[in-house]
């Protein structure tokens, strides 16, 4: 079988062994593709059986022209970038990879959380410079110190890494709300559902953790931040397109969101013009919770195991 695999350089930076896939057939691996250049992403996929994609968007253009294909697997659980309809429409298998990443997303958003209510970060600067040694006390703080014993958090899609974001908040002393999924006895034992826009109104804290929709581009917008607490904290490791950049801009500089921990933007890698650049009460890191040694080991281990199923006549994994 001929495997194409288009962008693997995210995944696998050099400290991966790619002996297992390889073991599966006729492997091709490119580094990187131009996810805009549609005839360059054709050429490379050819006659292959099978391709593997992490941001290389699969048109329907794309899955017209190459005939021979009959299984995309990605590297993610999201799988925004396939026409999923022109390839149920074919018989292509879509495989994807939950759960890959579920521990380091949730540690990376309580982690951006953490940073926002302490600014350890800052206050090394500080301490480094030599403000400590001029200091007339035995402390000091630059901004303030925020405890989040007794605050809400309310987490917007309750799935996987949704729920393990609720176990870390709960085990903190944070009442911990939920909407956006379909109620199960294991979320309520973390935390109650609510309405959207009852978690809009009670949560000192918000967390996005819902996928990337029709539904829900844009869901925080100048409409849904204004019924939101005043100093509220907003936390995104999930889609950049959730948020309405513009409308967010405007509410970390007027103060109604106090400050705000992002992982991704609506357009990658970032642009010149994006509205966000330079706000002084934004942590923004360039998608990297998920990127962890051991959590790219668990993804190449299922991106081979959805591909060996496929091959065994299973359907692991598939995207219905």
């Amino acid at each position: 079988m001929k495997i194409v695999f288009l962008d693997y350089k995210t995944l696998n930076p050099g400290d991966l062994s790619f002996d297992e896939l390889e073991s599966l057939g006729d492997v091709i691996l490119y580094r990187d593709t131009d996810v805009k250049n549609e005839s360059e992403i054709i050429e490379k996929i050819g006659d292959a059986e099978a391709i593997i994609v992490n941001k290389v968007p699969i048109s329907k253009n794309i899955i017209e022209k190459c005939n021979n294909l009959k299984y995309i697997g990605l590297c993610s659980t999201g799988y925004n970038n396939i026409d999923i309809v022109e390839a149920k429409k074919r018989n292509i298998s879509v495989r994807n990879c939950p759960e890959y990443s579920t521990y380091a997303v949730s540690q990376f958003t309580i982690g951006l959380l953490l940073e926002i209510c302490h600014n350890t970060y800052r206050h090394t600067e500080s301490v480094m410079a030599g403000e400590w040694i001029k200091a007339d006390d035995f402390c000091y703080w630059k901004h303030p110190v925020i405890e989040l014993y007794g605050k809400t958090m309310g987490i917007v899609g309750f799935g996987n890494i949704g729920k393990n974001t609720g176990r870390i908040a709960k085990s903190l002393g944070m009442n911990v709300i939920a909407s956006g999924s379909r109620p199960t006895d294991e979320g309520r034992e973390i935390g109650e559902y609510v309405s959207f826009d009852e978690l809009l109104e009670k949560s000192d804290v918000i967390a996005l953790h819902c996928p990337l929709n029709e539904k829900t581009e844009k869901i925080i917008n100048k409409d849904t931040i204004s019924k939101m607490k005043d100093g509220v904290i907003l936390l995104n490791t999930a889609r950049g397109g959730l948020i309405d950049e513009a409308d967010f801009r405007e509410a970390l500089d007027s103060g109604k969101i106090y400050a705000a921990g992002i992982d991704t933007v609506a357009v990658e890698p970032m642009l010149e013009n994006n509205a966000l650049r330079g706000a002084q009460n934004l942590l923004i890191t360039p998608h990297i919770a998920w990127a962890s040694l051991d959590t790219r080991k668990r993804l190449l281990d299922i991106i081979v195991g959805n591909l060996q199923s496929y091959m065994n006549g299973e359907s692991i994994n598939e995207v219905k």
